[in-house]
């Protein structure tokens, strides 16, 4: 049987899974999914790309202070998640509640139609289901992405805080 992994371990872990998911997969994507909407004249996704990119920088942020041997990092590194759970879903909610029947029939090209009425398919009905299941799936990942690495920081915050005020100095 494999003896728990040591505070200083445990530290080491939280600051690279931290530097890792903020700076390299959430703040960069989210910039680049911002600058596109900008470019594409949809500044509502925009700003949000730039609030999701601020959760990513807070999440680095948090991993630096506990670089530094500042116990309130982890604080930060909860929060972050938090933070990005809270906005992916009101994002997913406020996309639900703003489907347009409308545009999507405008979408639809006299082709396409045929097709699907060939089928016997209701080309409405078929874009509905996909778009709730599209945004449903965004916010259940999220519930377990974002809530399952809060979980995580938080529950090793007595095992970092005790790295921490054991000396330990994170490379």
């Amino acid at each position: 049987m494999k003896p728990p992994p040591t505070p200083a371990d445990t530290l080491r872990k939280v600051i690279k899974i931290a530097q890792v998911n903020g700076m390299i997969v959430v703040f960069p994507t989210s910039g680049l999914c911002a600058l596109v909407a900008a470019l594409f004249g949809d500044w509502r996704s925009a700003l949000i790309g730039l609030l999701v990119a601020a959760a990513g920088w807070s999440e680095w942020h948090g991993a630096k202070l506990l670089k530094r041997g500042e116990a309130r990092g982890i604080g930060w590194l909860v929060r972050s998640q938090l933070y990005l759970l809270g906005l992916i879903l009101l994002y997913a909610l406020m996309q639900m509640a703003s489907y347009n029947p409308a545009l999507v029939r405008s979408l639809i090209t006299p082709d396409m139609a045929r097709m699907y009425e060939s089928a016997g398919v209701d080309v409405q009905d078929v874009v509905r289901i996909a778009y709730y299941a599209m945004y449903g799936t965004l916010a259940v990942l999220t519930l377990f992405y974002q809530g399952g690495l809060a979980l995580f920081y938080r529950r090793r915050t007595a095992a970092v805080q005790a790295a921490l005020a054991g000396g330990e100095q994170p490379k």
